[in-house]
Order: C-alpha cells, then sequence, then structure tokens
C-alpha cells in the first residue's frame, strides 16, 4: 500500500501513531511514563560537550571533543537527555546505570520507574 505515491504519506502517518497508542497503551498496564522527543538533529548534537558537529548521513562516527561514538548511540543518548528533561529530571542526578548481561543499559526503566 505504501508504494501508491498519493498515500504512502498518510499510511505511514496512521502506523506510527498507531505504534505510539500501543506504547501509551502499554506504559498505562506497566506503570512506566512513556515521554515523546522530537528525534530531530539529535545526531548532530555532541552528547558530551553539546556542540553542533554538521555531518552528512552517510557518516556513520561522530567525533568531537574526545568523544568517538556510533553516530545512532550519539543520537541514542541526546534523546534519552531531552526525555529526561522533559520529564523533569536531570541526567546527573540519576546516578550510575548498570548494564545487563545482554548489553542494555536499563537506566531509562530505571528512571521511569522511580518517577512514579
Amino acid at each position: 500500500m505504501v508504494k501508491n505515491h498519493k498515500l504512502a504519506k498518510s499510511i505511514s502517518d496512521a502506523a506510527w501513531d498507531q505504534f505510539a497508542q500501543w506504547l501509551q497503551y502499554f506504559g498505562k498496564i506497566y506503570g512506566k511514563t512513556v515521554i515523546a522527543v522530537a528525534p530531530q538533529y539529535t545526531w548532530q548534537d555532541c552528547s558530551a560537550c553539546g556542540n553542533i558537529v554538521k555531518k552528512s548521513l552517510s557518516t556513520r562516527t561522530h567525533i568531537c571533543c574526545g568523544a568517538v561514538l556510533d553516530r545512532d548511540h550519539n543520537a541514542a543518548i541526546n534523546i534519552l537527555e531531552k526525555g529526561l528533561k522533559q520529564a523533569g529530571i536531570s541526567l546527573n542526578t540519576v546516578g550510575h546505570a548498570e548494564i545487563n548481561a545482554w548489553g542494555q543499559n536499563d537506566l531509562y526503566s530505571w528512571v521511569v520507574t522511580k518517577q512514579r
């Protein structure tokens, strides 16, 4: 259906809206807070110092002020900070986050659970 260029945007928008509704629903069921964060330009902002580092989409590594990260990892940190800021929580006051055996950082889960 998305191949139909006249309907593609409407179909994609409806899919994202449905996804957001499901996130809100399961957030309520499991007692988690769901915060929507605009991801625009988060891959250009340095998560270490806050400087804007212009790069093309083909550049996969973020390098700034001694920090060398995958571009998506840098964006994820910035999105987490934006979400915590919207929730009124500072990343510095959260404390150290543990990394589990799968390599996942449970910081977000810990924060939204403690927030309630």
